[in-house]
């Protein structure tokens, strides 16, 4: 693992989503959790930031290999509506 208080780039950024789709996916996070972490990784700047996020949830290695596509369409809908929401407050609250 990387330390604390490295910056975090994009792509770990979006390796932290995949993993909370996984874990919604499964059953570990609310719909409401999912996307109040979403919004906190992608305001993290460091690596400890985004180690927070996901200190309560079994690391990914450890999560069984699921092989059921339901699961994948669960997590692309999950991710979808939380894209389309995002879209929605930052429509209304714009400058």
């Amino acid at each position: 693992m990387a330390e604390p208080d490295l910056r975090a780039s994009d792509d770990d950024r979006r390796r932290v989503v995949s993993e909370l789709e996984r874990h919604t996916a499964d059953g570990r996070l609310s719909l409401d959790e999912f996307s109040e972490r979403v919004t906190r990784v992608y305001t993290a700047a460091t690596h400890g930031d985004l180690a927070r996020i996901t200190q309560d949830l079994p690391e990914t290695s450890t999560v069984q290999n699921i092989g059921d596509h339901r699961y994948l369409l669960i997590a692309f809908v999950l991710a979808l509506v939380t894209i389309v929401a995002l879209g929605i407050v930052f429509a209304i609250f714009k400058p």
